[in-house]
This record gives structure tokens, sequence and C-alpha cells, in this order.
């Protein structure tokens, strides 16, 4: 029975994007040889400039797909809906509406690229690390505390329906665990002083979704392997293993959702939904929002996909259609977040700031 377990949903997903990946090949070389690790950065750097992993939301089907929602709204839109680099909307032609050479040839739009590939240089260390430790060992936990709970596995039959709800609740998790980490980030010091590299993009390109500082990741992926691998050992204990979630073109339908949702978060084009809709679900545009540096924008609408803890939260801000959002930092802060350079040595420069003032350390 507990072999059977061993092959729990959420494990199932995680072998997916490292077959995908690659990394499930070289996670032997990267805790084994550590000087071989800059050959798998490498390669890493090489696979993100032709991203083709279905859990890359850079994967080309989206990226057409995106495109192809762009073109339909520059259509029946006629041509309203863009935003320029001052975060106005106006209405322009077909290519600055699709690619606006003023947005992708910005400085920031540069950072931007840098900071993705390191990102996906690093993301070998952190599947492993985290996917590769952390993640097992709850989920392992979990399934056995079950079972010394409740007995054997009930087996439930892995019904169409029972797929849908494997998969909500799985998506439903992932939300509350990035509306509370990313509270975290905009509402205490030493958060914020590490995701201001994110919101120092005073553009917005699908590549701003990986715009982070590295100490950053570690902080984005424990809750994850935490709360994902808690809910993966349940259903795992459930259906003794043998549940999945419905697919769409070999993507969980929830995570297609997710990544198409994730191209329109940082793109300059807004995509809102029905005003009444959004005090539900967080339209992409509302992350707009998100990203503007006027004070009334401020640590809003910090929800991933449900617009329900926002609310609770009274972070929640409904803009006006094509409001004004501007993006960066307060002047202030931008000047130290501009370049690459800045973005990685800023915040360690911060963080010691806050530290020498806590514990009342002259410099």
């Amino acid at each position: 029975m507990a072999d059977d377990l061993r092959k729990s949903p959420f494990k199932e997903d995680v072998q997916k994007l490292l077959d995908e990946s690659g990394i499930k090949d070289s996670a032997e070389e990267i805790l084994g040889p550590f000087s071989d690790i800059s050959n798998r950065i490498a390669e890493a750097l090489w696979n993100a400039i032709f991203p083709s992993s279905t859990t890359n939301s850079l994967w080309w089907p989206l990226l057409v797909l995106t495109a192809a929602i762009t073109i339909a709204f520059w259509i029946f839109r006629k041509g309203r809906g863009a935003k320029g680099v001052d975060g106005r909307e106006r209405r322009v032609g077909f290519v600055d509406y699709v690619l606006p050479k003023s947005i992708y040839t910005h400085p920031s739009a540069r950072v931007d690229i840098w900071l993705y590939l390191l990102d996906r240089g690093l993301m070998p260390v952190w599947v492993v690390v985290f996917l590769g430790s952390v993640a097992p060992f709850v989920e392992q936990s979990t399934i056995g505390a079950l079972q010394s709970t409740f007995g054997a596995s009930p087996e439930l039959a892995p019904t169409v329906s029972w797929r849908i709800v494997y998969g909500a609740v799985t998506l439903l998790i992932a939300d509350m665990i990035f509306f509370f980490t990313h509270y975290m980030m905009h509402k205490t010091e030493i958060g914020w002083a590490i995701h201001k590299v994110h919101h120092s993009a005073q553009v917005l390109t699908p590549l701003t979704r990986t715009r982070e500082h590295f100490i950053a990741a570690p902080i984005w992926s424990l809750g994850p392997a935490i709360g994902l691998s808690l809910s993966g050992g349940i259903f795992a204990y459930l259906f003794n293993g043998d549940i999945t979630q419905i697919t769409v073109v070999n993507m969980s339908i929830f995570s297609f959702l997710y990544a198409l949702n994730g191209n329109f978060r940082h793109y300059h084009v807004s995509f809102r939904y029905p005003r009444w809709l959004e005090y539900w679900l967080q339209s992409p545009g509302m992350h707009h929002t998100h990203h503007s540096y006027l004070e009334k924008h401020w640590d809003t609408n910090l929800g991933l996909v449900t617009s329900i803890w926002d609310r609770i939260f009274g972070t929640l801000y409904i803009a006006e259609k094509y409001e004004e959002t501007p993006w960066g930092l307060a002047p202030k802060d931008q000047a130290e977040y501009t370049t690459l350079s800045d973005n990685l040595r800023t915040p360690f420069r911060e963080i010691a700031r806050i530290l020498r003032r806590r514990l009342k350390i002259r410099p």
C-alpha cells in the first residue's frame, strides 16, 4: 500500500516538471560535484532562450495565444487598451499595440532579460532543494499520518468531478500561499527591500513576471513546496495515488489558465474582467494597478487568482477603465533600483541598514 501511495498526484506533477526542464537528469550532478553547477546553469540559460517546457508561461503555444488575443483586442477595441511607458492608455497602431518599441527597448526591459536568465539558471538549484527535499518529506509525512489515523487508503475512484476538485483545491491553496507571501513581501521592511526588484520594472513585459532578486526565489518556493505537497499527500491517500488534474495541451487546465493570465498580468495591454467579477477573481489588468507607483495604488491587489484575500485584508482596488498606472517605484527608490547592478546589490545594502538600525549598531 505504501508503495502505491508514493505515486502521489503532486509527485507526478513534479516529475513532469523535472522531465521537461532536464533537471531530473542533472540532479545528481548538482548535488554531487559542485564544479559542474556552472555547466548546468549554462544549459538552463540556453533552455531559457528557447523555453520548451509546458510549465513555462513563455512556452511558444502560450505566447502565440497571447498574441492572438492581443490582436483580437486591437481589432475589436479599435486600437484602444494599450498603455505606454508612462502608464497611460491611448489609441495606437497595430505594431505599437502588439510590440511597442518604446517598451521593449526600454532599459528596464533589458534588466528583465538578465534577471530572467539568472532566474532560469538558478531554478535547478531551487527545484532540487525544495521539491527534492522539503516537498517529499511533507507529502510522505502526510500520507503516513493519515494511514496511522484512518488505516488503509479508501481508494476512491478518480472521476472527472474529483479531478476538477483536485485541480481547484490545488489552485486555491496556491492562491492563499501566494497572497500571504506577497503580503509579507509588501508589509515587512526586509521583504519589501527584496521585492522592490520586481516593482522597479518601469515597463511591463512577459519577462517581468520573473523579475526578482535571486534571494526571493527560496521565499516564493518554500510555501508552495509545503502547501501543495500537503494537499498532494491528502489526495494521494484518498485515491491511492491514482488521480491527476484535467489537462489542456498537456498542462493541467488550471495551470493553463494561470499561465495565460500571467502573461497578461505583466503586459502593457489591459485585460480586465467585468467589474463585478473582479470582486471575486483577479483580472490581469488589476496587476497593472498593483505595479503603479501612485500612492493610492500602493500595496493593492496582492492576490494571484481570487480577490477574496484582498477583500478580507482591505487591499482590493478596482480601478476605473484604463486608469493611469505609471509603473515602477517612487522616484526616491527608483534611482537605487534602475540598472542590473542596482537590482542585485541594493537589497543587500537595504537589509544591512535595516538590521543595523534594529540592532542599534553604528556603521
